[in-house]
């Protein structure tokens, strides 16, 4: 039996849940049977952790690339701040951020920087728009 066999065999019996749920015996579990929860000894391994991270940074990239075609021409800099917006608001999220946007678009960071901190998600998120709006301002 190749390991996609086996995959495809374990697939059959665990199912292929995509989000957080409980098992048959309550124990919190995610994806093919992954078993998560800290009573029980689960945990997701380092490895996991930073392939599912990486992973979830290139589909951010693609979607702001596929909805702000200016995206691609800023600064890696000012790219890394709406990737980790993203991260945080989800792309649609990051999106209702029209004002802060445009301006970003017109390269006024300053601006942006200020726009950025004036907004709700900088009351609930605190140093992380501080540190970001820094960055927007300063470009490093």
């Amino acid at each position: 039996m190749t390991d996609e066999d086996l995959a495809k065999m374990i697939i059959a019996h665990e199912g292929n849940v995509p989000y957080a749920y409980k098992d048959s015996l309550g124990y919190w579990t995610i994806g093919v049977g992954f078993l998560i929860d800290k009573e029980k000894g689960g945990q997701l391994f380092p490895e996991e952790i930073e392939f599912i991270l990486l992973n979830r940074i290139e589909k951010i990239k693609t979607d702001l690339n596929k909805n702000l075609s200016w995206f691609k021409d800023l600064d890696v800099v000012r790219q890394s701040i709406l990737i980790d917006m993203a991260f945080n608001l989800g792309v649609r999220g990051l999106l209702k951020f029209t004002n802060t946007l445009d301006l970003i678009k017109n390269k006024k960071y300053t601006e942006a920087s200020k726009a950025m901190l004036e907004s709700l998600w900088a009351k609930q998120v605190k140093g992380r728009a501080v540190k970001l709006s820094t960055m927007m301002k300063d470009g490093k």
